[in-house]
């Protein structure tokens, strides 16, 4: 028999329990925003202003080059940028071509990179001129039959004012980056195509036909086993939490949300970017994390909805400049990747009278399936089960749910869950479960639920490591690491870190032919070959690795070994020195 929901008291009363889902594809948001608001600015950034006018002209642009460039219905496009216009225009213009966003972090190396393309089947990507080198070299490392047909590169400088004063000055880091000369990008068997070449193509449009059902984005994530999978995400998926998480945190036109999470993941693309854009109000972008860029720009376009991660509100406030700030603006606070302290979340409310609201979600549930109603937001919570979501808290063997209280596996259903994992169906059918006749995602987390249909975090099945928001998973370094030929075994456990929560660390065996190799060489190969949230901060060497009886690396007993040393005080005498 299907339980009856329980609707907790808390719920805000103002936002309803679920909600009919849209018969449209995510480009009519834009199309609606653009025609409702054609002169009110889109997006901000650095100086530059971008109105829905001329944002949905560039996206129609581009999506034209797209098709002539042989982009069909349903194919895979790659996009490897940083925050910026160039990624919401060629995010935008990917789903009015009727194509499939496949967002990539662009910390990712060659080695990493080669995966992104080959398994969605990608001939199209769009990328920085920074980043073009390396996304060449991927490409021209795979078969000819995966190899990049077109890459469109983008020049994030243009139109930038590097040398501005004032309220836009940039960062000093921010302007040698911007002003360094890119690496020259070579495609074997391809053509790249500068961005005002693509924007310039005034090939004819068809009507957009993309539908709730179809695919739109396949953002990858990585699990305890293999290389990163594809999540299925619907127009449907993505479209349900963009418009409950603007209603949530009472979002309008009036909207001004400082854009500084990374719109390649999932919070930053759903939340923040879609979320906006849906309600036709103004994305305030930054690149890069800057405390006192974000605190002036915060203060210059009056920034009202600032979804962020912990660190980068701890790292705002302990600016020597914070109190020159004006944050009165603000109105919405929220975030997750890691628990808010709850000190600092007191200043918060103490300064601003807001609280900040923690949430929970996985790429699987396109950003939130939990978070708290800033009405009464509680703090290291995961807050309540979202808008249409049926969340419970099961026994991880018998999948029966347990009581309130009790630590077990949090298991979700709602219309934001994925569809599965691409070319993965055993994977798929591994991360479902049927209860009471409803398909749940196991989440792999383990948490409580309380009397008041709050949820919490206990543990974790899945060996995830968080470092400041983002999730690193140990089978994928330590594939990459098993490249080098020093290493004969690898494991990749987690080791407290201050600041980031946690950090990635190395238990290394080197081969005998190799025992001369130091664990800074081994580090700067690592930084080379993968991106660097998740490069090991620390190696560890050892002679050998503790084995079950089956032969597999006992990760845990590794893993309970460096939380001893950080209970009794020695975990910061590892570092990445010789063996």
């Amino acid at each position: 028999m299907t339980p009856t929901p329980v609707v907790p008291a808390a719920w805000p009363r103002r936002v309803p329990h679920a909600l009919p889902a849209p018969a449209v594809g995510l480009w009519d948001n834009l199309d609606v925003s653009a025609r409702r608001y054609p002169g009110k600015t889109a997006v901000a950034f650095l100086g530059q202003r971008l109105s829905y006018r001329e944002l949905r002209h560039q996206c129609e642009r581009l999506a034209g080059f797209l098709r002539s460039a042989g982009v069909r219905p349903g194919d895979r496009v790659v996009l490897d940028l940083q925050n910026c216009p160039q990624l919401v225009v060629a995010h935008f213009a990917i789903l009015r071509a009727d194509a499939v966003v496949v967002p990539v972090n662009p910390m990712n190396r060659a080695e990493e990179l080669k995966h992104y393309l080959a398994d969605p089947e990608v001939r199209v990507a769009i990328t920085s001129a920074d980043l073009a080198a390396e996304l060449a070299r991927a490409s021209n490392a795979l078969p000819p039959v995966q190899r990049l047909a077109h890459l469109v590169v983008a020049d994030l400088a243009e139109g930038v004012d590097l040398q501005a004063a004032g309220p836009d000055a940039l960062p000093p880091a921010w302007r040698d980056w911007l002003a360094t000369p890119a690496e020259p990008a070579s495609l074997d068997g391809g053509r790249i195509h500068r961005w005002s070449e693509a924007l310039a193509c005034d090939a004819p449009l068809p009507p957009p036909a993309a539908g709730p059902d179809d695919l739109a984005i396949l953002p990858y994530t990585s699990g305890t086993t293999g290389l990163p999978k594809g999540c299925i995400h619907t127009h449907a998926s993505i479209m349900h939490n963009a418009v409950a998480g603007a209603l949530w945190s009472g979002g309008s036109a009036a909207n001004v949300a400082l854009a500084v999470i990374p719109m390649f993941h999932i919070t930053g693309m759903v939340s923040v970017m879609h979320g906006t854009i849906h309600l036709g109000g103004t994305l305030v972008v930054m690149p890069r994390w800057d405390r006192d860029y974000a605190g002036r720009m915060i203060s210059r376009h009056r920034v009202t909805h600032w979804t962020s991660i912990p660190t980068m509100m701890i790292d705002l406030m302990a600016s020597p400049h914070y109190g020159s700030y004006d944050l009165s603006s603000l109105v919405y606070l929220g975030g997750g990747g890691t628990a808010m302290p709850q000190a600092v979340a007191q200043r918060i409310y103490e300064q601003f009278g807001l609280r900040y609201c923690e949430g929970y979600g996985l790429t699987e549930t396109a950003a939130p399936s939990h978070t708290n109603p800033p009405e009464a937001a509680r703090q290291q919570c995961l807050g309540l089960a979202f808008v249409g979501v049926d969340a419970r808290i099961v026994d991880p063997v018998t999948l029966q749910e347990l009581p309130v209280g009790e630590s077990g596996e949090i298991v979700v259903h709602g219309p934001q869950v994925f569809g599965g994992y691409w070319k993965q169906p055993e994977a798929t059918a591994a991360a479902f479960a049927t209860i009471d006749g409803k398909r749940f995602f196991r989440s792999g987390d383990l948490g409580r639920r309380d009397a008041d249909g709050y949820f919490y975090m206990t543990d974790r099945l899945k060996r995830m490591i968080n470092a400041s928001g983002y999730k690193v998973w140990p089978a994928e370094v330590e594939s990459l690491m098993f490249r080098h030929p020093a290493v004969q075994e690898a494991c990749i456990i987690a080791s407290r870190d201050s600041y980031r929560g946690e950090s990635v660390k190395a238990i290394v065996v080197l081969r005998s032919s190799h025992r001369d190799t130091t664990g800074q060489e081994l580090l700067d190969w690592c930084r080379e070959n993968m991106a660097v949230y998740k490069t090991p901060r620390s190696i560890e060497f050892v002679d050998a690795m503790p084995k079950s009886g089956s032969g597999k690396v006992m990760w845990r007993k590794l893993q309970e070994a460096e939380a001893g040393r950080w209970v009794s005080g020695t975990g910061a005498a590892v570092s990445p020195a010789a063996p």
